[in-house]
């Protein structure tokens, strides 16, 4: 900005001070927490959207799971008394009759969730495709990115949600018939309560795999099995973190389940950002661990995308910035052999004489004398523009370097002649 111009105020609202430290190289993200604060304050619009778009493709799941919240809510509403005597018919007996309600809707509405949960896949594999750009700090056209993304993440995210929602079906329907044979007392209760522990931790550690294939699928490409594979080793192996950051992750259904005024701004979140959040978070955890564990140690890894590592004191520019200098400069020391004489360009009628389909010794003769008369004309005009300004002044870039190197030379033969001839001198003594 020019010195002495004033801004309007709401140019100064805008844009801020003039030597606001929001403007200082110092201020980019130098690491996952900052970038996780620089994309979610700077691009908030684009997770918005980004959400809506995912929402989009989450209402058949919704809708399911509002169907059968009603259902279970109106099965309810018609449970018999047990009071014997008062009300008609009187049931003597109702013990596991809700439980056994629950499960026998579950059974058929967890089936039609599992169908919508593949529906709803198909704008997560676009969502993680923008959020992953985003925690690489790329440039993205949200619509266009969301489509492409689910062109190439399609295949991947559906295998991991068709996993997760057959296990995540199967686990809860143990639940459920747990629970009926504890409401009921027709089994072991002590053993069904430890299948039920053991199944609720299960769902968790589900849920974490289910993550990191998400994450995986959508920085390699790796088969399915391997997927599995090495998304069962990330979640044990990483637990104590994983735990942390979906807890992280999860604050807007934690508002939900805390209910009152609390469960509003949870469901409000998840309408505005909630899922692009819980994207976010994911995957610029996941991503940290990506450049520890995988990118760090293979050949050609690219480590630290989206983030602003300083070195040295005094806000000293990026190691990629360095790095990208030092390879400018190495290049500007190799002399260009393009670069440093004249090149005729194209402009005249001087052309290669073509041979016929039979040719004579006339026609290999008028061949040869073609191609002379091109380059003594290339030649000719070489000599004309030598001293053409722009091939002086680039060539004396390269003059001194050369003059100083055979000066070099010159010097260290003159100083191994001197010690050969006091060597031969120390000999004839």
């Amino acid at each position: 900005m020019a010195q002495g111009e004033k801004k309007g105020f709401i140019a100064r609202m805008l844009e801020g001070k003039e030597r606001d430290e929001n403007y200082a190289r110092s201020t980019l993200p130098t690491g996952r927490w900052s970038l996780f604060w620089d994309i979610f304050k700077g691009r908030f619009s684009k997770l918005v959207i980004v959400n809506l778009l995912i929402i989009v493709f989450c209402i058949p799941l919704i809708a399911v799971y509002f169907l059968r919240y009603m259902m279970l809510v109106g099965q309810g509403s018609l449970l018999p008394s047990n009071s014997l005597g008062v009300g008609w018919p009187s049931v003597p007996d109702i013990a596991g009759l809700e439980q056994q309600m629950v499960l026998s809707t579950n059974l058929l509405w967890g089936a039609f969730m599992v169908v919508a949960a593949l529906i709803a896949g198909i704008g997560i594999s676009g969502g993680i495709y923008v959020i992953r750009n985003m925690v690489w700090t790329e440039g993205i056209f949200v619509a266009n990115d969301f489509w492409r993304g689910i062109k190439i993440n399609f295949v991947c995210v559906l295998q991991s949600t068709l996993f997760y929602g057959i296990m995540l079906y199967l686990f809860t329907i143990s639940i459920d018939a747990s629970s009926v044979v504890v409401a009921t007392g027709s089994g072991n209760r002590t053993l069904m309560v430890i299948s039920q522990v053991f199944c609720y931790i299960a769902i968790a550690l589900l849920t974490m795999m289910y993550l990191w294939m998400l994450s995986m699928g959508a920085n390699y490409k790796i088969k399915f099995f391997r997927l599995l594979k090495n998304a069962f080793l990330m979640t044990f192996g990483m637990i104590f973190h994983n735990i942390f950051f979906c807890v992280l992750m999860a604050i807007p259904v934690i508002f939900i389940l805390i209910g009152s005024f609390f469960a509003m701004i949870g469901y409000l979140i998840l309408i505005l950002f909630g899922l692009s959040y819980m994207l976010l978070v994911w995957l610029d955890y996941s991503q940290w661990v990506f450049d520890k564990y995988f990118e760090s140690k293979r050949e050609g890894g690219k480590v630290n995308r989206g983030i602003y590592p300083k070195v040295g004191k005094g806000g000293a520019q990026s190691k990629a910035v360095q790095q990208y200098e030092a390879e400018q400069a190495e290049a500007s020391k190799i002399k260009s052999d393009l670069a440093s004489r004249p090149i005729k360009p194209i402009t005249d009628d001087l052309k290669v004489y073509e041979l016929p389909d039979s040719f004579s010794r006339e026609d290999l003769k008028k061949l040869r004398e073609s191609k002379e008369a091109i380059v003594e004309d290339t030649a000719k005009y070489a000599e004309e523009h030598r001293a053409d300004e722009k091939y002086v002044v680039y060539n004396a870039r390269f003059e001194q370097p050369e003059e100083e190197e055979e000066e070099k030379g010159a010097k260290g033969k003159g100083k191994k002649k001197g010690k050969k001839e006091k060597k031969s001198g120390d000999a004839e003594k």
